[in-house]
């Protein structure tokens, strides 16, 4: 089943099976780039960092990341990336 995602400043993350996060997050951030979008926002929960640690992976690789963060007011809940 193919889920559509809307193309905003933020991604909410926890609709999505932990394995399907890294297909996620890279289509997303295509996506977010082809819009124009400079910073993104993921929300991934704090839980025990499960999913945090997945999306930052995927930042860390991703070519079209120049750098990311940790949403201060989020208590590492989300993951701010800024955008090439």
């Amino acid at each position: 089943m193919v889920k559509r995602i809307p193309i905003e400043d933020a991604l909410d993350l926890h609709a999505f099976a932990p394995r399907d996060i890294p297909s996620v997050v890279q289509e997303y951030l295509r996506a977010a780039q082809e819009a124009g979008l400079r910073e993104v926002r993921l929300i991934h929960g704090r839980g025990r960092g499960v999913q945090r640690a997945i999306v930052q992976s995927v930042l860390e690789k991703n070519p079209l990341v120049d750098s990311f963060y940790d949403a201060p007011e989020s208590h590492l809940g989300a993951t701010v990336a800024v955008m090439k």
